[in-house]
């Protein structure tokens, strides 16, 4: 008996979706999956995974995500037995102390290499590392907040000191913030050591309390629970743009900053698909998604220009030596712990 001709097209369907489902089987199957460590926000981590995806069928992204202390742990616990293929995303300072002896990552040169501004390009030819992002150090000022109190107008460093601010500034602890660090680091080398460190003995008796979090700070000065706050620049701009009644700052001097960054861990057995995701980490449309979180991106064909960011920030980040940073970590962070840890926030 012949069949009528609807069954006969749902059948062909039904064949059609197996050969379909049956290739996608196979190419799942023949995915090479790319551990990635990452210190990226959760909510940057899979629309990033899913553009390179798109872009590479053969490859399969794993993400380890956590903060900057604990991954940079991570990946100097595991030394001796690389678990990471790629790093995507983790502070430039972490990546050079890292790699301090030169064996845990391996040179390579991205196919979009050129694209990226000067500054966020490793010198080294091939280089270890290429540049994504930029965050920053932000002073904000709660303006009635700094009425009340008589504060003088901040338009340098210094102006953190007057006695009206006495324990009324926040900012990071840099023992536990990323953001902390690269400010602590900033006034060093910008001041030079012996001044840096008698900059921040007299700014001490003025902050009420060095928070865990690099955006805490500005959260805090939006509330009016503190004057004035030093922390990341994003979560400024987000504050005042929520109606916070705030202003962002620039103190003459330079501007605290560290980068994210990319790096390739050596001798992985999935070095070739680890390639395409530093490749892709290089390239416009991944810079158009770092630049949704970021104002200041590696590309020079990338621009994000968020509501209520200073237009000058950019021009005034200074020069950062972040072989220096990476190399002074532990003792800084030991010498200002032994000053200043006394005002940090319970954790």
């Amino acid at each position: 008996m012949t069949r009528p001709f609807s069954n006969m097209i749902l059948a062909g369907a039904v064949a059609a979706l197996s050969v379909v489902g049956l290739a996608d089987l196979a190419q799942a199957q023949t995915r090479t999956r790319v551990t990635v460590y990452s210190a990226l926000e959760a909510d940057q981590i899979g629309p990033l995974k899913a553009a390179l995806e798109a872009r590479h069928r053969d490859v399969e992204i794993q993400w380890v995500r956590d903060s900057t202390g604990v991954i940079t742990a991570r990946l100097l616990a595991e030394r001796a037995n690389p678990q990471a293929d790629v790093v995507w995303g983790l502070a430039l300072s972490s990546i050079l102390f890292l790699n301090r002896d030169g064996q845990l990552f391996e040179p390579y040169a991205p196919a979009e290499l050129s694209a990226l501004k000067p500054v966020f390009r490793d010198s080294a030819n091939p280089p270890v590392w290429t540049g994504m992002d930029a965050f920053l150090s932000f002073v904000a000022v709660n303006q009635p907040e700094a009425q009340k109190v008589g504060m003088t107008p901040i338009t340098r460093w210094d102006d953190l000191l007057q006695p009206s601010l006495r324990g009324r500034i926040v900012m990071p602890n840099p023992a536990s913030s990323g953001t902390g660090y690269l400010q602590v680091a900033a006034w060093l080398q910008s001041m030079g050591e012996e001044r840096g460190w008698q900059f921040m003995d007299r700014l001490h008796e003025n902050i009420g309390v060095y928070t865990h979090s690099g955006s805490a700070p500005h959260v805090q000065a939006a509330r009016g629970e503190r004057v004035v706050s030093i922390g990341l620049d994003m979560r400024a701009v987000r504050e005042k743009t929520q109606g916070a009644p705030i202003d962002i700052l620039l103190p003459q001097g330079g501007i605290g900053w560290e980068m994210e960054a990319t790096a390739l861990v050596r001798n992985r057995p999935n070095a070739a698909a680890a390639r395409k995701v530093i490749d892709f980490s290089v390239s416009r449309e991944a810079h158009e998604m770092y630049a949704r979180a970021y104002a200041v991106v590696g590309r020079s064909d990338v621009s994000a220009t968020p509501r209520n960011y200073p237009s000058s920030a950019e021009a005034q980040m200074l020069p950062v030596d972040f072989a220096r940073m990476a190399a002074d970590r532990d003792r800084v962070l030991a010498e200002w712990t032994r000053r200043y840890d006394g005002k940090s926030a319970p954790r």
